[in-house]
């Protein structure tokens, strides 16, 4: 964890994100900033469908879109459409501490059998379904793909902040992540 970032206090913010909406999620979630009314969204939020996870924000303040491992790729639609015309010009990408879609093929069992059991699927459907989705969705190491994702979306949408964030779900915490 050598590449967090940890936001403890105003201070910590860096500028770049100071005086923006990423700021302003940090200062609500992490610093108990009392919370300002909103009529539309400052930011897209993108990050992981885990229950575990629940931000501290006002309502009206952000887009947010969760999917496993806060994987984006399939779902660059919503985020054009969040940038063209829900007018954000910030993204914050949240990745978390204890993903589901890290090392998805030791689930792999667990997987097949749940979709027979609480699904009412057939073995072999379940099983191709595994074998064809599980490498699209598979993320690695979480604060890697978070950092390559966000380099992506940076190539995608230049003129959109993207800021790299991990939840700790040990502690509740956003932290920013330490880019190269």
């Amino acid at each position: 964890m050598h590449r967090l970032l940890a936001i403890n206090q105003p201070k910590d913010i860096p500028a770049a994100y100071r005086r923006n909406a990423i700021g302003r999620l940090l200062e609500y979630h992490n610093l108990g900033r009392p919370f300002e009314t909103y009529s539309q969204a400052q930011l897209l939020i993108g990050m992981c469908m885990d229950n575990r996870k629940h931000l501290r924000i006002p309502d009206n303040f952000a887009f947010i879109l969760r999917a496993g491992g806060a994987n984006l790729r399939y779902s660059e639609f919503k985020v054009s459409y969040a940038i063209a015309v829900g007018d954000v010009s910030s993204i914050a990408l949240i990745g978390h501490t204890n993903c589901g879609m890290v090392n998805l093929e030791s689930r792999k069992s667990l997987f097949i059998q749940g979709l027979i059991k609480r699904g009412g699927w057939k073995k072999k459907d379940a099983k191709e379904h595994f074998a064809k989705f599980s490498m699209m969705f598979e993320i690695g190491s979480e604060t890697d793909f978070i950092l390559s994702e966000v380099k992506r979306l940076r190539r995608r949408y230049p003129k959109v902040t993207l800021a790299p964030m991990l939840y700790k779900v040990e502690d509740n915490r956003l932290y920013l992540l330490k880019e190269k």
